[in-house]
């Protein structure tokens, strides 16, 4: 305890105040984060809360030693530690950490939950994150279903959401109506294409392959845009389906929810996707549905990273707010880097990882 309060570790990052400003400490934004969640948050550790909140949930392939539980809230900090620069995150990586590092970052809220290693380039979180002084706050499934902007994006006004469909957690699934605006699948498409910025996304690769002299550099979102994949550009659009195939959706699932929903004609997949030949796709065409894929996971940090920032930044007025976001290229192995690195690269492969030339 510290005045009080509970610690969930034991970083203790120095901050230096100017004197007479406002200070925002990490209790501070877990108080934020609970208000925007409207209590889901956890008030000190998962270990004390789990099995009592809904929102502590472990998650688990059965691939040894691969599970994980999601403790919404604090993951890592002291809650007296001063926060003056919040980054909003969708998933937690090593490059990012340096770039708060090298920012004055001091806290970092991530969407997705975050876990020794995987998020901590191979080492325990405490060693990179007291290193660097930086707090770090998870929100998962305590976010989802908290606005319908997903669905708006997508091109429909939700009136049912279910964030644990069948019984399964993060199972989401939205059912909508369409904008008066939007009256095809083509529709939706040239919605998506407009505010993912996607030809902002195909200029940007542009230069980069103009800049590295490698014409077949490649970029996930220029790769990933919206997809119809039953019907065509003119299928009209009236009950959305809105699922997430990621989470655990099924073709079960899909003929429970057309019983629910008789009057769905439309089938759109977003965050993740699927390919032409899944059952789902198949399923769907049986019935006469449209199937549309819409945003992937790459374009979740403008679809719930802005309201989440935005939020953040309402109710902590005396934090700098930033947004950190990826992007992946992927570049042929014989134009990735410059001539210098890629020498270097070759030598080390022949020298030492090659056994025959050891």
């Amino acid at each position: 305890m510290a005045n009080g309060r509970t610690l969930t570790h034991d970083a203790k990052p120095d901050k230096l105040v100017e004197k007479g400003t406002a200070v925002t400490r990490v209790i501070d934004v877990i108080d934020a984060l609970d208000r925007i969640t409207g209590g889901r948050v956890v008030k000190g550790t998962g270990h004390v809360n789990r099995g009592t909140s809904p929102f502590v949930v472990t998650k688990s392939s059965n691939i040894p030693g691969k599970a994980i539980t999601e403790t919404p809230g604090l993951v890592f900090g002291d809650v007296d530690a001063v926060v003056t620069k919040l980054g909003v995150s969708m998933t937690l990586t090593e490059s990012q950490l340096e770039l708060c590092c090298a920012l004055g970052i001091d806290g970092v809220v991530c969407h997705h939950p975050i876990a020794d290693a995987a998020n901590s380039g191979g080492v325990p979180l405490k060693n990179y994150l007291s290193l660097y002084g930086i707090s770090v706050f998870e929100l998962h499934e305590a976010f989802h279903g908290l606005h319908p902007g997903l669905s708006f994006i997508h091109g429909h006004k939700v009136f049912r959401v279910d964030i644990a469909y069948g019984g399964v957690p993060g199972n989401i699934v939205n059912v909508g109506k369409a904008l008066p605006e939007v009256r095809t699948l083509g529709d939706i498409v040239r919605r998506l294409r407009e505010f993912s910025g996607i030809e902002d996304e195909m200029s940007l690769l542009e230069t980069e392959r103009e800049v590295r002299r490698s014409s077949a550099i490649q970029e996930t979102n220029a790769c990933t845009g919206p997809v119809i994949l039953n019907g065509n550009e003119e299928t009209p659009v009236g009950t959305i389906l809105h699922i997430f195939p990621h989470t655990g959706f099924t073709v079960k699932h899909l003929e429970q929810v057309l019983s629910e929903h008789p009057d769905i004609d439309t089938v759109l997949a977003s965050i993740s996707r699927v390919k032409p030949d899944h059952p789902l796709v198949s399923a769907a065409r049986e019935k006469g549905l449209g199937f549309i894929c819409g945003n992937t996971h790459a374009m979740e940090i403008f679809e719930n990273g802005l309201p989440l920032a935005f939020a953040l930044q309402e109710l902590l007025p005396g934090v700098e707010v930033v947004v950190l976001r990826e992007r992946v290229t992927a570049t042929p192995l014989s134009e990735a880097g410059n001539s210098l690195i890629r020498d270097y690269g070759k030598q080390m492969a022949k020298t030492y990882l090659i056994p025959d030339r050891r």
